[in-house]
């Protein structure tokens, strides 16, 4: 599996992750299997897609 960043949130936000989670909510309405997940090398949240890597043929 591989992930792609959509947006990244500071944890040090003072309504903390609620805007990575209202971010994520809306992408989630469009289509997309947003999630948010916390990164704690950069202290941030991150919002996130997975994404499946096709297997190599040969």
């Amino acid at each position: 599996m591989r992930r792609t960043v959509l947006e990244r949130f500071p944890a040090g936000d003072p309504r903390g992750h609620w805007p990575a989670e209202a971010f994520a909510h809306d992408r989630r309405n469009e289509g997309l299997a947003a999630e948010v997940v916390m990164d704690l090398e950069s202290d941030a949240f991150l919002v996130v897609v997975t994404h499946p890597v096709p297997e190599r043929v040969g």
